[in-house]
């Protein structure tokens, strides 16, 4: 009798061990947060996705890397995404008049232009100069922020310009360097630290007199607003200061 009571009370204890409540905080739900960022920010925001899925757990962050006019467009169209950053001003402005945005953006980064050639420089560029004459010259096409700084600086050059070819992407100016297919491209400096050693730099005298701001909000239809939020404080904040920095850009 003894033994069936013991049992009993195994039973009951197990019963009860079962159904109280367990503890600490369960985890929380798995989330996506959807960052539309210009190009150029490839590698900062790739270090600083990182950083934020290790500080929230359960969160994946997927980047959205484009020419900031291009991103502008496809939130216009219903594109869903939580955070917008813009490489210039002019697109940040077009996505605030559109009520494309939760709030004022805000300013985390400055970026300026540089020359750049295939390493050994096999064209033999000295600048934007006439050792460009019959050489294959690639940009960004005008309207996309790194394209809208470089008519503007050679106009205050008083350089014209006849590129080959005129690229919706920074990135794409700069793989077309690195790989030879074309003799120089006018990129910004953040990308020529990112080629490293596949390409050389040549200053362009006055380049920092036409900087280019980033700017960066929460957009208003974001289903993970306070995620956004928290990224949206990451990048302006130490950690993402430090980030921006290695990249190359100045930061506020």
């Amino acid at each position: 009798m003894r033994r069936t009571r013991g049992l009993v009370a195994a039973v009951a204890l197990t019963l009860l061990s079962a159904c109280a409540p367990t503890s600490g905080a369960a985890p929380p739900p798995p989330a996506r947060l959807v960052v539309f960022a210009a190009a150029s920010l490839s590698d900062a925001y790739g270090s600083l996705g990182r950083t934020f899925e290790a500080e929230h757990p359960g969160v994946t962050v997927v980047f959205s890397f484009d020419g900031s006019s291009t991103l502008v467009d496809q939130l216009t169209s219903g594109a869903p995404a939580d955070v917008f950053a813009s490489a210039d001003q002019a697109n940040m402005d077009k996505a605030t008049a559109a009520n494309l945005l939760s709030g004022a953006p805000a300013l985390f980064a400055t970026n300026t232009l540089t020359l750049i050639v295939p390493a050994g420089n096999p064209a033999g560029i000295t600048g934007l100069d006439s050792s460009l004459a019959g050489k294959k010259l690639v940009v960004c096409a005008d309207g996309v922020p790194c394209g809208s700084a470089t008519t503007t600086l050679a106009k205050q050059l008083g350089v014209t310009l006849k590129p080959v070819s005129e690229e919706t992407k920074v990135t794409d100016v700069r793989a077309k360097v690195e790989t030879g297919q074309a003799d120089a491209g006018i990129v910004y400096v953040t990308d020529a630290k990112s080629s490293g050693s596949k390409v050389d730099t040549i200053p362009i005298t006055g380049a920092d007199t036409v900087r280019n701001n980033y700017l960066v909000g929460v957009v208003a239809t974001s289903k993970q607003a306070a995620l956004a939020s928290a990224f949206v404080s990451l990048v302006t904040g130490p950690e993402g200061r430090t980030a921006l920095a290695a990249a190359g850009f100045a930061t506020p």
